[in-house]
Parts: structure tokens; C-alpha cells; sequence
């Protein structure tokens, strides 16, 4: 079943992907008490993820935080140390990547695809969320292959 606006997250393990190295948490402890405005990616280095997705959140985090949003975060069927790296890369201090590397996270939510075919395993679809205390509030599910509700212009209309 796949979530929907005003479910609570699932709790499942996840890792912080930070520049001190990968930290072990769980979404239930992580999403407690803040509001985040998370997106998700099928994965870290691949071309609209790069060029349209991060990059949407990178330029638009001092106007989500201005909106009351807590933490900016992004997630992708990645391992963490591949999540530091593309952050540091093409990220910034503002957003924080969380490595969902056996697509945990992306499966309890019900927003999780196989691309197989394209070598890659099972991912995550492209989506965004508002996250206030663990409850969703805003969700934005992409088509397969689109980029046209998840990026940071979306969000902040709906805030």
C-alpha cells in the first residue's frame, strides 16, 4: 500500500549519509519533532537527479526554511558513502542525505520500482514530501520517467 497524505512514516532503518562517515538511524527517531521537506530520487549521479532534482532544493532551501521547514533531505537506493559524495559535490550544507542503500525505506512507503532492466535494482520512485513529526503532509509522486511535481518550486507552492 502505498502512503499517503496524513499517514505517519514508517519506522525502518536507514543511514545518515554525513562527510564524518555513514551514521546509523531509523525514520521513526529521525523525523520526530521537525518539519522536513524530504525528496527522494531513484539515484544519487544519474541525469535529471543532478541536473533538475538536487539542484531544485539546493537553490530554494533559505525560502523552504523561511516556510518553516526544519531540515531539507534527500533520499535514494544508495549506499551512504555515495550519498556524502554526490552532496558534497553538487549539494550544499542545507540538505541532508539519507542512504536508504537495501530500498527499506522506499518499500515500507510503497514508492519503490524495479529497474532491473536498466541495471540498477530495485529503487526508489521520484517523489516529494512535506514531513511534519513523522506525518505526511504534502506528497508528490512523479510518473515514471517525469520530473514535473517533486522539485523545490512545487513544494514551496504548496506551503
Amino acid at each position: 500500500m502505498t502512503i499517503k497524505v496524513g499517514d505517519k512514516l514508517p519506522d525502518v532503518q536507514v543511514t545518515l549519509a554525513t562527510p564524518e562517515g555513514p551514521i546509523p538511524t531509523s525514520t521513526g527517531q529521525y523525523f520526530a519533532g521537525k518539519k522536513v521537506a524530504l525528496f527522494a530520487v531513484p539515484g544519487a549521479f544519474t541525469p535529471t537527479c543532478s541536473v533538475k532534482h538536487l539542484p531544485s532544493y539546493v537553490e530554494k532551501a533559505d525560502e523552504l526554511k523561511a516556510k518553516g521547514v526544519d531540515e531539507i533531505v534527500g533520499t535514494a537506493v544508495n549506499d551512504a558513502f555515495v550519498m556524502a559524495e554526490w552532496n558534497k559535490q553538487q549539494g550544499s550544507d542545507d540538505i541532508v542525505m539519507i542512504s536508504d542503500g537495501n530500498a527499506a525505506f522506499a518499500e515500507a512507503l510503497g514508492l519503490d520500482f524495479d529497474a532491473s532492466k536498466f541495471g540498477m535494482g530495485k529503487r526508489s520512485q521520484r517523489y516529494s514530501m512535506v514531513v511534519n513529526d513523522g506525518v505526511v503532509e504534502q506528497l508528490n509522486v512523479e510518473e515514471p520517467g517525469d520530473y514535473s511535481v517533486s522539485g523545490a518550486e512545487t513544494m514551496l507552492g504548496q506551503m
